[in-house]
């Protein structure tokens, strides 16, 4: 290796092991054992503080590099300013200032110099070096810090390189240890949170909730455990599998008494998953109601959340109206008191319930079917709690799935009773056409299905937009009445659409006056399917898994 080398690598070695202070490190001061004795208040004295006032103040200016020479004859002195190249040039400029005040300073440290006239401070923004010899190239960029080391150079070598390397050492084992404690203080942390909320839900068995919302125990919700659960899914066999979605999956369960149910199994590394399980767990626990899917039980052990609902036999809603074989199983009749179960369910949410809630992700594959073909709610993992005000509010994430939300939520992240209004309507239309609201993107006919059932009714041609399966068995002016109401529920500003109070009045009498739909809100579906749009089997239970925001 070549002096020029392996002065740049000791000052690089150097710089790693020296700790900070006021202009950057607590200088290293050398000393040139080549140089002549020093004598107080000398020519040579002045020569060098002129030396060092002309390194603070050109080096900044001259890109951080700066060479020099004072004096003649025997009180010459040369002398060299070097900045690190990531360093401003007020950063430069004050640490070569002070490293020069630094070398007038420590005299004390000359005399185990043997008081000598040569040395340098070396820091970790910037060194500067005087001596009675030229040691510089003029062409050169780098501070020559070889000649201190020419009388025993591998020895003064091997010690920088072994205090860097203790400091390298020290600066991993503090890291390790950091990160060791952070990850430590996390898995505290879960673990805490997951022994408060299993303490919340099963003392003594189970759980209700109080009217500020917080948990207690009662016998409305049982607490089963892990290892019966297990047994009522054949320990989570493929075969009793009804579904997969983004929070986990949904299985079949056989209890022991011989009762059916729905598992869902959150997943079991997820902490919005946790929080979709207290979320759907506080929700649901007091909503009661015939066209909402109860939950039965609820489990929690370990990394495992379960919520045991009631078996929905003939799945969700979506398996009937978009496939053309089952759809011809159901007549008009049982299509309207499914309609009307829809909208029991969104006022009882909306205005009867204690909490008030806005479901925000309702869709066919939400709407389940019992064997009775009653419509019954689910999926209550996206939902809020609102006041009584009832004004928009702006989440900080948009959630949910494209095609049922409504504009303002979509667009401006406002969502409000009216959001699940536009979701009752595009269910209502979809359930009358036959037709995906998503599938319908850009077709011969339309953008969106609203756009083409708001062409037709502008038209006169509303009957076109009716399945032609459902007009053997329908009333004519009754599927024109909900195609009307689907319409008002879709209509582009909120203010507009009616409440679900209202809709259940109109779906109930004929004789109420219907008032004429303005413009709905047409927009384009996006195909490509966002990070948190729930993901569904059309098999399933209909027990979907969706992303959370975070209240």
């Amino acid at each position: 290796m070549d002096k020029s080398a392996l002065s740049v690598l000791l000052f690089m070695i150097i710089q790693l092991a020296i700790p900070a202070t006021l202009f950057g490190v607590d200088p290293t001061i050398f000393c040139s054992p080549t140089a002549r004795n020093y004598t107080p208040n000398s020519q040579f004295e002045n020569n060098l503080k002129q030396l060092l006032e002309s390194l603070s103040s050109n080096t900044s200016i001259s890109g951080g590099f700066y060479n020099t020479t004072i004096g003649n004859n025997t009180d010459r002195v040369y002398g060299q300013a070097l900045c690190r190249g990531d360093v401003n040039c007020t950063v430069c400029r004050n640490c070569v200032y002070e490293a020069s005040q630094e070398l007038f300073k420590r005299w004390d440290l000359w005399a185990c110099c043997s008081s000598s006239q040569g040395g340098a401070v070396v820091g970790r923004n910037c060194n500067v070096r005087f001596e009675m010899f030229r040691f510089f190239d003029d062409m050169s960029s780098s501070l020559l810090i070889y000649p201190y080391f020419e009388g025993d150079k591998r020895k003064t070598l091997k010690v920088v390189v072994i205090c860097a390397s203790t400091f390298l050492l020290a600066f991993l084992i503090v890291c390790c240890n950091v990160h060791c404690r952070r990850k430590k203080g996390l898995e505290e942390l879960k673990e805490n949170s997951q022994h408060v909320l299993l303490h919340d839900l099963a003392s003594p068995t189970s759980v209700t909730i109080t009217e500020d919302r917080q948990l207690t125990s009662s016998e409305e919700l049982a607490f089963m455990d892990l290892a019966a659960i297990r047994v009522a899914t054949d320990d989570f066999s493929d075969s009793n599998k009804l579904g997969q979605g983004g929070f986990g999956t949904v299985y079949k369960g056989l209890l022991q008494n011989g009762k059916e149910v729905a598992v869902k199994r959150l997943s079991r590394k997820s902490w919005q998953g946790l929080e979709e399980f207290k979320n759907e767990v506080i929700l649901i626990a007091k909503l009661q109601h015939r066209n909402l899917v109860r939950l039965l039980a609820c489990g929690f052990e370990g990394e495992e959340k379960l919520l045991l609902y009631e078996f929905m036999p003939n799945k969700s809603l979506d398996t009937f109206i978009f496939d053309s074989e089952r759809r011809a199983e159901l007549n008009w009749k049982t299509y309207y008191n499914i309609i009307e179960g829809i909208a029991r369910g969104l006022l009882y949410l909306h205005e009867d319930s204690r909490l008030r809630v806005i479901h925000r992700d309702l869709k066919p594959s939400n709407v389940l079917l019992d064997h009775e073909m009653v419509a019954k709610i689910s999926d209550f993992g996206l939902a809020r709690i609102f006041c009584e005000r009832q004004n928009p509010t702006k989440t900080r994430r948009v959630v949910g799935t494209y095609g049922y939300m409504a504009p303002e939520y979509a667009m401006e992240s406002l969502f409000s009773v009216k959001s699940d209004v536009f979701s009752f309507g595009v269910i209502l239309l979809e359930l009358i056409s036959g037709k995906r609201n998503s599938g319908f993107y850009l077709s011969e006919h339309a953008k969106t299905l609203i756009a083409y059932a708001w062409r037709l009714w502008k038209a006169g041609k509303e009957l076109e937009f009716v399945d032609p399966l459902l007009m053997e068995s329908c009333t004519k002016t009754e599927v024109l009445r909900c195609m009307h109401i689907a319409l008002l529920c879709v209509q582009e500003d909120p203010a507009e659409r009616p409440t679900m109070s209202a809709v259940a009045v109109l779906l109930g009498s004929e004789s109420v006056d219907l008032p004429e739909p303005k413009q709905p809100a047409i927009f384009a579906v996006r195909r490509v399917l966002p990070v948190n749009e729930s993901i569904t089997d059309p098999s399933a239970n209909g027990l979907t898994m969706s992303i959370i925001a975070p209240r």
